[in-house]
């Protein structure tokens, strides 16, 4: 399959262009055959020019089982997966069908229910864990590609509005959502052809992202699209990332909150060198301020820098490099563009908080069977984030909360994040989790899970004592438990109903 179409004009007047995923591949492949695209931390890699064949042989697999246009397919693989994932994922794309990826970690009920919810048709899947039964079949990457092998099957074309995609929400606050994309989208901003690529001071960027997140799908375009390949940590420990960056001399960096609070609190910059890294970029949820800051001290010769998006809105994000002036601020629009508006959904003057809206510069997203989901979200090219926070007189971007985890005690209103970032400045809280708890006065009282550092001695009263100098009293936590690690989902953020859990269970 070669790829005929010259996006020279399109090239010259600096547009991007409109592409398949395994465009991307193909011609990548053309250019770099034998450039590694994706390592792993156990050794394996996955040049350019393998993905491309091996993706080709296991399509020509797909469409001799009957798979064809639209077909959804499931692929579950782990970490350690990601070179049988990534040709696996440009496999079903090649022949015309939808990828589902779906990270190993999620259990065998969770992935019944994705694969009732889209009607799968197949299920790729590396060896080992509970395969659910069902009316799709299920196969190895190993067992389709010897099925592939020799005559090579026709295979459809396809065009940049096809869907390519359904990646599922982590559904913390119901059940998953099936967001489904385009070609087109996935890929936008992306320039196969050019001459300089994305990240292009170093060979190799480290992430630690689950297949089946957002995170972990841009992890995936950026293999496809920037100058280093992707090296993926099996297993995220500090100490294992840390020395992944010191052994490689890892120039780009991406983490989740959770993971920099880690290595902050794992002192990894007093045990390796990390002076190669010269992007930090974070993403899933915004930085804490103090976690930030900590971040440029131990990562010397980095630009730290906070990604704001989600599944549904991407590409459109915001990006901010941590400024000490504006600690909370989460950028300006770098693609697409932001809003702050009102339960009308009219825009609000600067100051004002109100729902934030992020606008896809390509094509929008879109719920998956759930049309009365996606009209309170999806909205004439907006898509309302779920998050509250207001722009400041320069245009950046601050949040408050998350809309569904503001908490009304009494008359007032208290964000969790304000609560969070606080507790973050006292030297023996390592993570915390804010949520709010039934009161039968108030309504709703302050109630916050603290991973203590390790080693000092923590005191929940002092805590409250440090918290009132900074927080109101109705802000300050009425109710502390603390845990050895704080439950997540996969993407790393808090699982606030089981933070809750955990402090009903310990009062």
């Amino acid at each position: 399959m070669r790829s005929n179409r010259s996006d020279e004009p399109e090239r010259a007047a600096g547009r991007p262009v409109g592409r398949t995923v395994h465009e991307l591949l193909e011609i990548r492949s053309q250019l770099q055959p034998e450039r590694v695209a994706i390592a792993t931390d156990d050794g394996r890699a996955l040049t350019f020019a393998e993905w491309h064949t091996g993706a080709r042989v296991l399509a020509g697999a797909l469409v001799r089982r009957g798979i064809g246009r639209g077909d959804r397919v499931a692929l579950r693989f782990g970490l350690r997966d990601w070179p049988e994932f990534a040709r696996c994922y440009c496999a079903v794309t090649m022949a015309g069908a939808v990828a589902v990826p779906v990270s190993d970690r999620r259990p065998a009920e969770a992935l019944r229910y994705l694969l009732d919810h889209c009607g799968a048709a197949a299920l790729l899947t590396a060896p080992g864990g509970d395969t659910p039964d069902g009316p799709w079949w299920t196969a190895g990457p190993e067992e389709l590609a010897a099925e592939g092998a020799g005559e090579q099957a026709e295979l459809p074309v396809v065009r940049a509005e096809d869907p390519a995609q359904l990646l599922y929400t982590s559904g913390t606050t119901g059940r998953p959502k099936g967001v489904l994309a385009t070609h087109g989208n996935v890929t936008h901003g992306t320039r196969p052809t050019a001459r300089h690529r994305p990240l292009a001071h170093s060979e190799q960027f480290v992430h630690s992202f689950a297949v089946g997140t957002n995170a972990g799908q841009t992890m995936l375009v950026n293999a496809l699209d920037a100058h280093p390949g992707a090296l993926v940590l099996s297993h995220f420990t500090p100490g294992r990332f840390a020395r992944l960056i010191e052994q490689r001399s890892v120039g780009s960096v991406f983490v989740v909150p959770a993971m920099a609070a880690e290595l902050l609190h794992a002192k990894v910059q007093t045990r390796f060198d990390l002076s190669s890294v010269r992007l930090l970029g974070s993403t899933a949820a915004a930085l804490p301020p103090s976690v930030a800051t900590a971040l440029t001290e131990a990562f010397p010769n980095a630009t730290v820098v906070n990604y704001y998006t989600s599944t549904e809105a991407a590409p459109a994000q915001t990006a901010m490099i941590y400024d000490p002036g504006r600690p909370t601020a989460l950028g300006r629009a770098a693609r697409g563009s932001v809003m702050v508006a009102g339960p009308d959904g009219q825009p609000l003057p600067a100051g004002e908080s109100g729902d934030v809206h992020l606008r896809s510069p390509g094509a929008q997203r879109s719920y998956y069977r759930d049309a009365e989901a996606g009209a309170a979200v999806f909205r004439t090219g907006w898509v309302r984030m779920g998050d509250v926070g207001y722009l400041d007189p320069e245009g950046y971007l601050h949040l408050v909360d998350r809309e569904s985890d503001v908490i009304k005690s009494g008359a007032h209103k208290v964000s969790t994040l304000q609560v969070e970032a606080a507790a973050l400045e006292h030297p023996a809280v390592a993570e915390v989790a804010v949520v709010g708890l039934p009161h039968p006065v108030l309504g709703m009282s302050v109630g916050a899970v603290v991973v203590p550092v390790e080693g000092v001695p923590f005191d929940p009263a002092a805590l409250r004592a440090f918290l009132g100098q900074r927080l109101a009293a109705h802000e300050i936590p009425a109710r502390i438990a603390t845990a050895g690690r704080l439950p997540r989902n996969e993407g790393g953020k808090p699982l606030k109903g089981a933070v809750r859990d955990l402090l009903t269970v310990r009062a």
